[in-house]
């Protein structure tokens, strides 16, 4: 027959998601616990819930001994074969204590301890059910405001929207629903703490997921995302499939599943780009809509400079450097914007640079230009084990070169000192000359002043 502790504990385990043996282990300890406090610590007691009747036993063990020297953990044999008439000394003899002798506090300090220990089982559960949560997107109810951020009810627990992780201009009230992705979940003494997200790129790439099937599917992919939350956002997908335009599957029908994103993010704007793995390409994409007349790369500092009609110029670079930004961040590389004007401008300063080495033409000044070299003050520090992995230049050649430069940085660097020097030369002349006009004008005063 069930009893009452029987169903406290059925109801518990059902109501706070717990196990219902933790559940009996948190009781048995509770009574033990309270029992220690009621008797003393000079007692050896084992406590165990009987199922069958429905009760917590405790039991103080003691050892059968011919004379008795503590009470609390000894007992005489004439005493010990009252209880059990079989027992010899040496044995220990498990005595049924009635729990009712603990008394008011005794209960009190059990309630407290087993409130404590379900408090504890629930924190854990609910750490158990989060930890493993990370990146995904939650619904929520805002329950109040703590120091700037928002605390949101999840139902079983709470979750924090610190100020950094919310979109700017962004404003709630209590009892407003929101939607964050799970930045974290730490543990601490006082319970699990989950920090949410409105700001994080993968909360961009998470509402992708859930607006659009063919990401969930694994058929379209979301390379990388750079953002400027609430602003302005970059996506770059790819497709398995070469049926699947992976811009068009984002974007959706009449524009219904971008749309409904950027309604998630409050208006901020969301460019998708199509990814390639050639890198020049992909900026070109990410640069989008700015037309791109050509793209210098240099591979060993991660640096694009990108060329664009002069028209196109403002749009490239974007409202203060955004979509340029954003387009760096996407990539990964640095760029440099620039247009056709400037382009051709320093294009024809380095021509004209580079063609002062001895032994430059137009040709190798074209090449040494492509590598990355715009001047013949570059050349001067150039490496001949870089310029030999050219297109025709050979190790004599690279190492000519690169002397004709440093001669040719000397010959600059001299006629540069000397017009300093010019220049030094009649400012101090001008100087004495209008001093020693001075002087005279001096002089002829202090004449005059004497014959007046």
């Amino acid at each position: 027959m069930t009893t009452e502790l029987n169903r406290v504990i059925d109801q518990v385990s059902r109501e706070k998601g717990l196990e219902k043996e933790n559940l009996i282990k948190t009781l048995e300890e509770a009574v033990k616990t309270a029992a220690k406090k009621k008797l003393g610590p000079n007692y050896d007691l084992e406590v165990s819930f009987n199922e069958e009747i429905g009760e917590i036993e405790v039991f103080e063990f003691k050892e059968v001994v011919e004379e008795v020297q503590d009470d609390h953990l000894e007992i005489s044999l004439e005493e010990a074969r009252k209880i059990d008439p079989e027992c010899e000394v040496g044995d220990s003899l498990g005595i049924k204590m009635d729990t009712d002798e603990f008394g008011r506090i005794a209960a009190q300090s059990a309630k407290q301890v087993i409130m404590q220990r379900l408090r504890e089982a629930e924190r854990n559960i609910v750490f158990d059910d989060f930890k493993d949560r990370r990146g995904e997107i939650v619904h929520g109810i805002v329950q109040r405001f703590d120091k700037g951020s928002i605390i949101v009810n999840l139902g079983r627990t709470e979750a924090e929207l610190p100020p950094k992780e919310q979109i700017p201009k962004e404003s709630y009230k209590q009892g407003d629903r929101i939607r964050a992705y799970i930045l974290d979940v730490r543990q601490y003494s006082r319970g699990p703490q989950i920090i949410l997200s409105r700001t994080h790129p993968n909360f961009l790439s998470a509402l992708f997921e859930n607006e659009v099937p063919e990401i969930s599917e694994g058929i379209v992919s979301i390379v990388q995302v750079a953002r400027e939350p609430g602003s302005r956002a970059k996506i770059a997908v790819t497709s398995r499939d070469s049926d699947v335009d992976p811009v068009g599957a984002c974007v959706g029908m009449k524009g219904t599943r971008v749309q409904a994103v950027v309604q998630e993010l409050r208006g901020e704007k969301i460019d998708i780009v199509t990814w390639d793995p050639d890198a020049a390409k992909f900026i070109c994409n990410a640069l989008a809509p700015a037309e791109i007349t050509r793209v210098i790369v240099d591979e060993d500092n991660r640096s694009m400079e990108v060329v664009v009609p002069d028209d196109q110029l403002s749009l490239a670079i974007g409202k203060k450097g955004q979509n340029v930004r954003l387009a760096s961040r996407l990539s990964g590389w640095h760029l440099d914007v620039t247009s056709e004007t400037e382009y051709n401008r320093s294009l024809k300063e380095a021509y004209e640079s580079l063609l002062k080495i001895d032994g430059v033409g137009e040709k190798t000044a074209l090449t040494l230009y492509q590598a990355g070299y715009r001047s013949f003050e570059e050349m001067a520090k150039a490496d001949v084990s870089d310029l030999v992995q050219l297109k025709d230049i050979g190790e004599e050649k690279a190492l000519k070169i690169i002397q004709s430069a440093q001669e040719q940085l000397k010959r600059e660097e001299a006629e540069a000192a000397k017009k300093e020097a010019e220049s030094s030369a009649e400012i101090g002349e001008g100087e004495e000359a209008a001093f020693s006009g001075q002087s005279s004008e001096g002089a002829s005063g202090e004449i005059a002043n004497e014959e007046g």
